[in-house]
């Protein structure tokens, strides 16, 4: 029973993860291209050929590029998945406390049904939280590696950006706004600064 619960909770997630992956591919590289278009104007505003071979050699030799562009396709997996393919609501409010577990009573067949709403919700939120520590460490922790600061701009940050993702979910009426999608966002942002915390002391304690 455990087994083929854990089957089809791995396999419910790599499809809700697959289904945005082009989507997201596409999206990050346009957005990228815009970013070279803002940073680096005297490189790719000559023509098409030109910006494409720029991008392709930032993306070769420059790290802040490529991280900037693993951010772009995280947000674009995340505004797939949580703005772009929901269903319109005609009451956004209609289940606001939301779901805490991996079963849910589903009132068409009337009874208990698998779901992996909470999984995907912490597991989006792990690598967002990641990136965006290492795209902003400057201006977020100012090279101050402690793990409080660390979990105090990771909490605000995920709960932030859950909150935007659930307004805005009310307001254009896709999807449905839940407690249950905060708390769980929020704990995949912190889940991702302790990650983050974890890496960065090994890397500098190793290079002592």
């Amino acid at each position: 029973m455990l087994k083929e619960v854990i089957k089809r909770i791995v396999s419910n997630v790599l499809i809700a993860f697959y289904q945005p992956l082009l989507f997201a591919i596409v999206l990050s590289m346009l957005f990228m291209f815009m970013y070279l278009y803002v940073h680096y104007p005297e490189e790719s505003q000559k023509n098409w050929l030109s910006a494409v071979k720029v991008w392709g050699k930032h993306l070769k030799r420059d790290s802040k590029f490529r991280k900037m562009l693993y951010l772009s396709f995280c947000c674009a997996m995340i505004l797939f998945r949580t703005l772009l393919n929901r269903s319109i609501s005609t009451n956004p409010l209609e289940d606001v406390w939301g779901v805490w577990g991996i079963y849910k009573f589903d009132v068409n067949l009337g009874q208990m049904v698998l779901t992996t709403e909470c999984i995907e919700n912490v597991i989006l939120f792990v690598p967002y939280m990641i990136l965006i520590l290492c795209n902003f460490s400057d201006r977020l922790l100012k090279d101050n590696l402690k793990l409080s600061q660390i979990l105090k701009k990771s909490f605000l940050i995920s709960f932030l950006s859950s909150f935007v993702i659930e307004t805005l979910q009310l307001i254009f009426h896709v999807g449905t706004f839940q407690i249950s999608d905060l708390f769980f966002n929020t704990l995949g942002g912190i889940a991702g600064g302790i990650i983050y915390f974890i890496v960065m002391k090994y890397i500098k304690n190793s290079g002592k």
